[in-house]
This record gives C-alpha cells, structure tokens and sequence, in this order.
C-alpha cells in the first residue's frame, strides 16, 4: 500500500472512531484508584491552563467531555475515557503541573501520581505533551521531558492555542521546541501544531493517537 492510501486510511479510521461512542469512565485521585491495564492509553500531560481539557473536547467532537476551567489546577486526578463500544483504546487527561499558587502539598501529591503513572503503566502507549504556544517549552515541561526520557516512555509534543500568538512567533516556536524535540531520545521528532477554537491541527492529532495505539 502507498503511503498516501496509508495515510487515507488512518485519516478514516479516525474520523470513524471519534465520531464513535466516547465516554468517561472514571477519576483516580491515587494509583490504587486505577482502572485495569487492559487497554491500550494515550496521556495528556501538560503544565497547568495549557488548554488540555479543550484540546480533549475538540479531540473527541464534544463540549463537555473533559471539564474546562479558567482556574488553573482544577484537575487534580487522572481521568480516563474509553473510545469506542466496546472500547478500543483509553484517553487519560492528567493533572497540570508546575501551577505556582497550588498548595505544596497537593502539588506534592500531583507530581508522584503523574510521575508514578508514566513510568509504570504497562498499557501507556504514548503520552502527548502539551506545551502553550505561546510561551514554548518552560523548565517544568523540561522536567518531564527528562523523565519520559530516562523511563523510556514514547512522547509527543503538541502546541496548543496556536491561533494566539502572530504567524511569525508561531513559526519561531515551533522551529525552537522541535530543535530540543531532537534531542530527547523518547521524543517524536515531529510536532503538532493545535487549536481547539480553530480546529487547526486536530485531525493530525487524531491521526496520531490512532498510528500510536497500533
């Protein structure tokens, strides 16, 4: 098959699946609070207010399926989403990190869940690390970067917000986070540049969580 009808077909296969049943299917505020790992699941993780939940609902074509907040933080708990009836694969929405005004304490709590998910759930397929495109990569996406990095756990990077900033600055960062992209060896060399108010780059993102889960 050529690459163009391969790419035909994953972009099929996608339209199908989220257009499909998508529904929550439960919160955990701690590991023992996990579902099963009998599916294969795809991580948002991203620092605090970059746009996760939005980008979700846009992903899955709803509105109220990942609650959004203008309160930094709200997402305290990994929250999963089975795609698909029977379900196919899981959507894990992560708690955001490096929120300065959060409580030391719950920001203590928030790291060790997330930390402790991405290096030992055996079903994570890939995790999807979501960076506001208008600021690029600050020290705490580095942070996880490294830690994916060092436990091995396959990721991507994806700009969200990116009707923000001017076509100029965009371009800039993305030329900037795909350089550091290259240096990571659990990175996927190539970015997604995303909107959930414009749908730019929506279809390629579903297109990638489809070719990640196999």
């Amino acid at each position: 098959m050529s690459e163009d009808a391969n790419e035909e077909t994953l972009a099929e296969v996608s339209r199908k699946t989220f257009s499909g049943p998508i529904a929550f299917l439960k919160s955990a505020p701690r590991l023992d609070f996990l579902p099963d790992p009998d599916l294969p699941e795809i991580a948002f993780a991203g620092r605090s207010n970059v746009g996760k939940s939005s980008l979700l609902n846009a992903l899955a074509n709803r509105n109220g399926l990942a609650r959004t907040s203008n309160t930094p933080g709200r997402t305290q708990e990994l929250n999963f989403f089975d795609v698909g009836d029977p379900p196919r694969f899981r959507l894990v929405d992560m708690p955001g990190y490096g929120f300065a005004k959060a409580p030391p304490e719950a920001a203590r709590k928030w790291r060790f869940l997330v930390n402790d998910f991405l290096r030992g759930r055996p079903s994570l397929r890939r995790t999807l690390v979501l960076v506001d495109a208008r600021h690029g990569l600050k020290d705490p996406d580095r942070e996880l970067m490294r830690m994916l990095d060092e436990a091995a756990v396959s990721y991507r990077l994806v700009l969200t917000k990116a009707d923000k900033p001017k076509a100029s600055d965009l371009a800039g960062t993305l030329d900037r986070t795909a350089a550091e992209a290259r240096k990571h060896v659990a990175a996927h060399p190539e970015i997604i540049t995303t909107s959930s108010e414009t749908g730019l780059g929506v279809e390629e993102l579903r297109r990638a969580v489809i070719e990640a889960i196999g």
